[in-house]
């Protein structure tokens, strides 16, 4: 894409687009730019998206030891994954409750949290890749008004943003993951997209972290040879049974195996320091993201049928987000059951249907962290998120990526499953 003079000087002075700018990485950074209609010189690739959150944490700490602006807001509706670069920064976290309707953050909690001050950022999380139009500008009024960033979580959805009724991009800092369980069969990799007018405002913030990100070292080669070896991995262990799990357990303790979630993580601290993602990375991430016309076409037909069939159901509750406006291309289709025992039903029901169902973000900051004073949860008061306790109490979610038929297979059971349960509590 062409670039400004302005921006391309800046560019050439930071070794953007030159040396480091290979071809593989070039092409990335193209294809997330069509997709996103946004310039090719504002993507940066990563290993995977949480080393780049990371790398916007460690300056935001390094700016706090002067400015006092330490906290960053953000939900426990979410993955430990999204949490651990804040904690493992040093960072201090303030959770919001979320709303309902979008399993974001509500926009009244996040006021309420702001008050606190000492905020340098709020993450925007598009849970499932739902995104709210109306919440999101709320929610970047609200933080700009305060002088924080706003960091959009689209790791469920990618080269997909928040944008204001303009079509401009709502957040300072986008995160995009082609990691597993995402939009794109990749497994690895991912992208941060900075705003080009955070320079108007944060000019030395933007410039810094350009350059961070432009700097990442290379992939070790013991890393890359063991993450091409990931997909592989899983079929043989899966095949396995319990002893494919204990063999999974032990390549990851010995470094033969990199796990999706790792036991440093949930415990508050990160593996590695930030990395380059290998180029056979960033081949696979160009080629599948110029095939996501088909793959969230595919979802959004399945979706459509999930929300003709499931929307009215008794005691049943689809976030509002899922169902309003044109259908969204989303990761997950999110239910609220009656309460987690009929969750756990209509789980099970689902799998056997042939719809892999599941039981996302229940426990919260999924799948559950071992350090609860890392993550800030030993002193967290919990009557200030209400509405994520019920929701986590109640979550299921649905695939996607299915065909036709056994999403219907999907429904038909959902139907039968919660018409037997509200004849048994009427009778």
């Amino acid at each position: 894409m062409i670039l400004f003079p302005a921006r391309k000087r800046i560019e050439d002075e930071m070794g953007i687009g030159n040396d480091h700018d290979q071809t593989n990485v070039r092409a990335l950074r193209e294809a997330l730019a069509r997709r996103s209609h946004t310039d090719a010189a504002d993507w940066f690739p990563v290993f995977k998206a949480r080393y780049g959150l990371s790398e916007v944490m460690r300056l935001l700490a390094d700016r706090a030891t002067t400015t006092g602006d330490d906290t960053v807001i953000t939900q426990l509706f979410t993955c430990c994954t999204a949490v651990v670069p804040i904690v493992d920064a040093g960072m201090h976290v303030r959770y919001a409750d979320i709303n309902a309707d979008t399993l974001s953050i509500d926009v009244h909690a996040l006021h309420d949290r702001l008050k606190d001050g000492h905020v340098a950022a709020v993450m925007l999380q598009h849970t499932f890749g739902m995104i709210s139009p109306d919440a999101d500008l709320q929610i970047a009024n609200h933080t700009k008004q305060a002088g924080a960033l706003l960091i959009e979580d689209s790791a469920h959805c990618v080269t997909r943003m928040a944008r204001s009724d303009n079509g401009l991009p709502l957040a300072d800092i986008s995160l995009h993951s082609f990691g597993v369980e995402k939009m794109l069969p990749t497994r690895f990799g991912g992208a941060v997209w900075i705003n080009p007018k955070l320079a108007e405002h944060d000019d030395e913030f933007n410039r810094t972290l350009r350059s961070a990100l432009s700097a990442l070292p290379a992939l070790p080669s013991a890393l890359d040879r063991v993450t091409r070896m990931y997909i592989n991995q899983n079929r043989v262990f899966s095949r396995l049974g319990s002893l494919g799990n204990a063999l999974r357990s032990s390549c990851t303790r010995h470094g033969w195996y990199e796990p999706p979630i790792a036991d440093s993580e949930r415990a508050g601290s990160l593996d590695y320091p930030s990395y380059a993602p290998a180029a056979w990375m960033n081949e696979r991430a160009t080629s599948a993201i110029e095939r996501l016309d088909a793959n969230e076409s595919g979802r959004q037909k399945i979706i459509d049928l999930y929300k003709e069939q499931l929307s009215n159901l008794d005691g049943i509750d689809i976030p509002h987000a899922a169902l309003a406006g044109a259908t969204q291309p989303l990761l997950r289709f999110p239910l609220l059951a009656r309460d987690t025992a009929q969750s756990e039903c209509l789980i099970a029901v689902v799998r056997s249907a042939g719809g892999y169902a599941e039981r996302w973000y229940r426990p919260e900051l999924f799948p559950g962290v071992t350090d609860e004073k890392a993550y800030g949860l030993s002193d967290l008061d919990r009557s200030q998120v209400p509405i994520h306790e019920d929701v986590v109490r109640r979550c299921l979610c649905l695939p996607t990526e299915l065909g036709i038929e056994t999403a219907q297979h999907v429904c038909n059971a959902i139907i039968q499953t919660v018409s037997h349960t509200a004849g048994a509590v009427n009778a």
